[in-house]
């Protein structure tokens, strides 16, 4: 029997943190992980590997040159998988080895193999040749995240139809792909292929895109979309889908239209995985999509088993899943945590880039809050211009009788490094007149801030 104070299930980033803040807190702490290697969903086949993807398509096929160089131009022609790959991997290994030392350094201790509660207090781990070992802690954070749902009706097994933790297996590059589900994975995978060339078909059941962002923004997404090729299909259900003797996919529309693709890309939402863990000996309670329903503290309904992470559901960032895991160890051994995850940065990886933090015109609209708007285009900056930028929106919302800032929403190059300008501002009570005071370096993209604000300022006066 090994005895912890705290042992976590799970190393991706929430699991990681979590450890982490235990073991500087003094406390005795070890990881369970059914896979051999480090980091969980987050490096291997989720934020990681599809930015990772992302940074190659922009530099190997030229993409974010062909502002200067017309959209003809290529870095590479005959771009394949492998090209792809061959970054990703190297990013994998070296930010493995990077979570390794952090883990070594603090102590500790690296379990691998299958968690299993047998009650409230103890844990067994079996490994990939049958080995049990038990374990016995104080308190548990369960950070499994989540699976790529996989609905009955859609074949899977044929090679063609594919999720996003399996589409890096994909050996060629193929021409044609249609991507089930605008959610955010969805967008970022069919704007990425989009920027190869790749005749994307773009379908969800909901009327609108990114629901949760600036709709202002989505529109503009929707419409560099159109502009680069990708056909965007809202409000559409998908009746079945199908694997043709041509090698084909036919996916076939309620409405009636048919779409022939070389894949099928699903991302269609998630499902916890809990599967394994068998909490009902634990007494843990799991919603409808097999999420754990946890307190203000990432408490679950046994007090000293916490939860965090995807494996709780919103907003499913890695960012905010290592705050959660941090503020879990935190409360578990008595320590005081004041922030209470407020205000956090929104970053969509798709190309072009969308970042946001605060409050929407919607939900402001919602709300009865008046306020009004500043808006700066990139291309304005000296800086756009020196990059050959011809895109890139950076929006600041105003409370309308104090001048305080409200929300930030940004599209275009940069948008998810610009944000945190924002974010500081919106989080230490900034407002206009931080932006219409300060300095910004010149050339940057930061200076859009200035133009933004000074664009607030006039219709304010």
């Amino acid at each position: 029997m090994h005895n912890f104070n705290f042992l976590v299930i799970g190393s991706g980033p929430a699991g990681q943190k979590a450890a982490i803040q235990a073991a500087k807190l003094g406390k005795k702490v070890a990881i369970v992980d059914r896979r051999t290697d480090i980091g969980g969903v987050c490096l291997h086949t989720g934020t990681v590997p599809s930015k990772t993807m992302r940074e190659a398509v922009l530099y190997l096929s030229g993409y974010s040159q062909r502002g200067f160089y017309g959209q003809g131009y290529r870095l590479k022609d005959d771009l394949t998988m492998a090209d792809l790959k061959q970054r990703l991997n190297t990013t994998i290994q070296r930010e493995e080895e990077v979570i390794l030392h952090q883990l070594n350094r603090n102590g500790i201790q690296l379990f691998n193999g299958t968690a299993t509660f047998t009650d409230e207090k103890h844990v067994q781990v079996k490994d990939d040749k049958g080995k049990v070992i038990e374990i016995q802690a104080d308190s548990f954070l369960i950070a499994t995240g989540t699976y790529p749902v996989h609905p009955e009706s859609y074949p899977f097994d044929c090679g063609k139809v594919i999720d996003s933790d399996n589409i890096l297996d994909l050996e060629e590059l193929p021409r044609s792909m249609t991507v089930i589900g605008a959610g955010v994975i969805g967008v970022e995978y069919a704007s990425i292929f989009s920027a190869l060339d790749v005749e994307v078909n773009l379908i969800d059941g909901r009327d609108s895109l990114l629901g949760f962002m600036d709709k202002e923004l989505t529109d503009e997404l929707i419409h560099q979309f159109r502009d680069q090729g990708m056909i965007v299909r809202l409000g559409e259900q998908v009746e079945t889908i199908t694997y043709q003797e041509d090698c084909s996919v036919l996916t076939v529309l309620k409405s009636g239209k048919q779409l022939h693709s070389d894949v099928v890309l699903v991302a269609a939402g998630r499902s916890g995985n809990t599967q394994s863990l068998n909490l009902e000996a634990a007494g843990v309670e799991l919603n409808s999509r097999h999420l754990i329903q946890v307190n203000e503290n990432y408490q679950s309904s046994q007090p000293h088993i916490y939860a965090a992470g995807d494996i709780i559901g919103f907003p499913s960032l890695a960012s905010t899943a290592m705050e959660q895991g941090r503020q879990v160890a935190c409360h578990a051994f008595g320590q005081n945590i004041n922030n209470k995850l407020e205000n956090f940065p929104f970053g969509i990886f798709a190309v072009p880039e969308m970042s946001m933090v605060g409050l929407t015109e919607q939900e402001l609209t919602k709300k009865n809050i008046p306020y009004e708007v500043g808006i700066a285009r990139l291309r304005e900056t000296a800086r756009g211009q020196i990059m050959g930028l011809e895109h890139g929106i950076l929006k600041l919302i105003f409370s309308l009788e104090k001048h305080e800032l409200l929300g930030v929403h940004i599209i275009g190059e940069g948008a998810t490094e610009l944000i945190h300008i924002g974010q500081a501002a919106l989080v230490l009570n900034g407002g206009l007149d931080y932006f219409l005071e300060n300095v910004f370096n010149y050339p940057t993209l930061a200076e859009a801030y200035k133009i933004a604000a000074l664009d607030a300022w006039n219709r304010l006066n």
